[in-house]
């Protein structure tokens, strides 16, 4: 009964505040976002600054609690006919309300713009919401993998900053350095599990997700599914992909310098960060805006580490979509080109939201501003001509889902190597079966 509720207060929202376009009656454009408070407030200000400059223009955002809550609303909405305007969400999510022609293709709407040139912005991100030849939606940020470190703590414990060439095992030692208890004696492995060697401050904080393992299997030179355009199966049973999984479940048990699976449970990992009491993470730019409100101490950003012998990152890209059942599509499109403008990208990126999709803005003051964290911003761009992507089919959200717990358990559990790649193979295949591709 909760669940149902909620899903017709969705669409009680979704359907009450909207409009068809008309000459007298500007319509208000419903926006679909969701993210951590100080990245709503980002988004208020893109909007505040669009309605000031826009005579008449009204934009309501509409905010889901989080990625989980935004796509069921997006599909409670669409499937009762009365969807919002537009919507952000990232390129490994949409290509399920593409097959369903839910989106609205943009190219001939662009082909007239003179405020927006794909030509501007980064095509890693361009290319990635496109779908069977056009263009679904346009890409905000091309954001990818970076380390956050907290530089207090390091200086602090006497231990070298993160750098650019550095390799995995280089981030091994640094997280065992780093990795201490609350007399800041440094505490080994399986000596992490409690008693006198609790620890207080942990190496490293890393999500246990195949967007966390690709990298390094891309790094040597692997892949992780037997086609990137039509995958039908993951491919971690031999070679580099095998070995990346193994090392990258070896973070727990074996070296002991991630927390526990209670310990994230009670503090994740961006929080633990922000108090202090973890000394590197792995993540993108979204948790920029969070950090900035630190006061405690310092932090900057590295570039990932090399598990092979070639740098590799993965796409981390939002883009605003414009829903094929919108009854306001002129006007949600005139924001859509304000925001992915260039005075839109630079209002977002002095947010610290976004490594702005263009390409210009984001060599700007707007986003490498080295007054404010993170003063090694260039990082981001750096690592732009290395960044590949995951598929984008339809079933690609369902595939995530179904290998969560199973990385999980091997993260936490120590589940046998074999059992969690037959497992990852057990649990996607017939999911890849059903996916459509791009």
């Amino acid at each position: 009964m909760r669940k149902l509720t909620a899903i017709l207060a969705t669409a009680i929202l979704l359907t009450g505040c909207g409009g068809a376009e008309t000459a007298d009656t500007p319509p208000t454009v419903r926006l679909l976002v969701f993210g951590a408070p100080e990245e709503l407030e980002s988004y208020r200000t893109l909007v505040d600054e669009y309605v000031k400059v826009s005579s008449g223009a009204r934009v309501q955002l509409v905010e889901a609690s989080d990625r989980e809550d935004l796509i069921t609303r997006l599909s409670t909405s669409i499937a009762g006919g009365s969807p919002p305007d537009l919507f952000l969400m990232n390129y490994r999510f949409y290509g399920q309300f593409a097959a369903k022609n839910a989106v609205e293709p943009l190219d001939d709407r662009l082909a007239k713009s003179t405020v927006v040139k794909l030509a501007d912005l980064y095509p890693q991100a361009v290319e990635a919401f496109r779908w069977q030849g056009r263009q679904l939606c346009l890409p905000q940020n091309v954001s990818s993998l970076v380390v956050y470190y907290n530089r207090t703590l390091f200086q602090k414990f006497g231990v070298a900053e993160p750098k650019a060439g550095w390799t995995w095992n280089d981030l091994i030692t640094t997280a065992t350095a780093m990795t201490r208890n609350a007399s800041g004696t440094i505490v080994r492995g399986t000596e992490s599990e409690g008693g006198s060697a609790r620890v207080a401050v942990y190496g490293l904080g890393v999500e246990p997700t195949l967007i966390r393992v690709a990298p390094l299997v891309w790094s040597a030179g692997g892949q992780i599914v037997d086609d990137e355009r039509k995958p039908t199966r993951f491919t971690f049973e031999a070679g580099p992909a095998r070995d990346a999984l193994r090392d990258f479940v070896a973070l727990r048990l074996a070296y002991g310098v991630v927390p526990t699976d209670e310990e994230v449970e009670a503090e994740n990992d961006e929080s633990r960060f922000s108090n202090g009491r973890l000394a590197m993470l792995l993540s993108s730019r979204r948790v920029t805006t969070t950090f900035r409100t630190v006061k405690d101490f310092e932090w900057d950003v590295a570039p990932m580490p090399l598990y092979g012998k070639q740098p590799a990152g993965i796409l981390h890209s939002d883009a605003y979509c414009i829903t094929s059942g919108s009854k306001a599509k002129d006007a949600a499109w005139r924001f859509l080109e304000f925001a992915i403008g260039a005075e839109g990208q630079r209002i977002l990126a002095s947010t610290g939201r976004t490594v702005p999709s263009n390409i210009e803005v984001s060599k700007s003051p707007a986003f490498l501003d080295p007054t404010q964290p993170p003063r090694n911003a260039q990082v981001f761009l750096d690592a732009v001509p290395t960044i590949r992507r995951v598929p984008t089919i339809s079933t690609w959200p369902e595939i995530e889902d179904a290998t969560g717990g199973i990385l999980e358990n091997a993260l936490y559990r120590g589940d046998k190597l074999d059992d969690v790649i037959r497992q990852l193979d057990e649990q996607t295949r017939p999911i890849f079966a059903r996916g459509v591709s791009p």
